[in-house]
């Protein structure tokens, strides 16, 4: 059932609070039989004011500047008005009222969402993840310092233009000589992040459009590096007096033969260790980063190595499975031990997880699907970015075949000319 509105505005002076015979000037706006009243700080002689038409007496340039704004704020609250009303709002004269004045909606700034993400998002994501967003928010707001010369912008000024101009500033700028100009895709990280935060600001009603409507983020494919079967073997044999090497070493190849990430090796206890359906320990854990549930086959590279840490003092230190270091000198020091294996790749601690889903599992036979469960991916598409490595080892496989053909081919064609031509 449509329910019937009634809605009305008119103009009136207050007479009897004139002084000097000069009085101020009202809009009533009525809802409903609810009515409200603007002061419009435009005074009128009470002698010039015809209340039956609502408008100023004569033809005078003052009372027709008088009267053509007087129809334009009728019309602004008549706008006001079917504008709430396309937006199926409950209506009232004092909404009206407050939409008309401006008090209804509060114009946010960048700021306002920065504060608002962090102070919600902070028991979501983890620390190292709003490390990145505040890394972010300062870059725009050495863009917003450098562009318009402001410290905070409003949301709804945010457009197009301020996304590419953003993008293109990312690209140039470096926050210190020593170091190198933002990547391509570093770039479209934070630009990733930007989105997100005025995604939010969009679905708080915060602004009422999305600039980033025509923006395409351009994320460029790069192989994940790892190490080949030779290069584990040459990190395996390494040797040396340097106690922290040897540590570091064998944190590597915790994470070669296991999958794991820094942070989840760092965190894991004895109590993780528990029998799984062979008997036979298992790492059962979660990751840290996404929460999914992980279980680990204890391989025997990985069962020495517990067993040589296990009264270790780093390991004590944390009470941990594993010796304790810190992730900046992991993969500093990973760097002095790929210049003494010959290893010239970009050695990372990171690069151990990649090498497990390639040279350890994916090139023996392993499934993919196996690798994607021990490796804690949610989806398999995560996992089939390693997949190369099984078309590599297909090519070999079939290399020996094609040689061993041409082999049996030639001996065959010695020992019987006539056969084969």
């Amino acid at each position: 059932m449509r329910t019937s509105l009634t809605f009305s505005v008119l103009f009136w002076i207050y007479s009897k609070r004139a002084k000097n015979n000069q009085t101020n000037i009202y809009a009533r706006i009525t809802m409903n039989g609810e009515k409200v009243n603007i002061s419009l700080r435009q005074k009128v002689d009470v002698d010039a004011w015809n209340a039956k038409s609502q408008k100023v007496i004569g033809n005078s340039p003052a009372a027709k500047q008088m009267n053509l704004y007087l129809d334009e704020v009728k019309s602004d609250i008549i706008q006001c008005y079917r504008d709430l009303k396309s937006e199926n709002k409950v209506l009232s004269a004092g909404l009206i009222k407050s939409r008309y004045l401006g008090e209804d909606k509060i114009n946010y700034s960048l700021r306002d969402i920065f504060n608002f993400h962090n102070d919600t998002m902070i028991s979501k994501l983890k620390a190292d993840t709003m490390g990145h967003y505040k890394t972010t928010q300062k870059y725009i707001l050495v863009f917003l310092s450098n562009k318009y010369k402001v410290s905070d912008i409003y949301l709804q000024n945010l457009d197009y233009e301020f996304v590419i101009g953003f993008e293109a500033f990312l690209r140039s700028y470096q926050s210190r000589p020593s170091q190198g100009s933002i990547g391509n895709n570093a770039a479209m990280k934070h630009i990733q992040r930007l989105r997100k935060m005025v995604t939010l600001a969009y679905n708080l009603e915060w602004i009422n459009r999305d600039p980033f409507v025509k923006f395409k983020p351009k994320l460029e494919k790069k192989e994940r590096e790892f190490l080949t079967k030779i290069e584990l073997q040459r990190i395996e044999e390494f040797s040396s007096s340097i106690e922290r090497l040897i540590v570091v070493k064998d944190l590597f190849l915790f994470s070669c033969y296991t999958g794991m990430s820094y942070v989840d090796i760092m965190k894991l206890q004895k109590d993780n260790i528990i029998p799984g359906v062979d008997d036979s320990g298992w790492i059962i854990t979660e990751r840290m980063k996404t929460k999914t549930p992980v279980k680990i086959p204890i391989l025997p590279t990985v069962e020495l190595l517990i067993r040589k840490y296990e009264n270790h003092p780093r390991t004590k230190l944390l009470n941990g499975l594993m010796p304790y270091m810190s992730n900046q000198k992991l993969n500093s020091y990973l760097k002095e031990i790929a210049d003494i294996c010959g290893i010239t790749k970009n050695l990372t601690f990171h690069m151990a997880r990649h090498t497990f889903a390639t040279t350890v599992t994916l090139s023996n036979g392993v499934p993919i699907e196996t690798v994607s469960k021990i490796l804690g991916h949610t989806k398999i598409v995560s996992t089939q970015i390693y997949a190369r490595v099984v078309e590599q080892k297909i090519w070999e496989d079939m290399q020996k075949l094609k040689d061993r053909f041409y082999l049996e081919r030639n001996e065959m064609t010695k020992n019987h000319p006539n056969t084969l031509k």
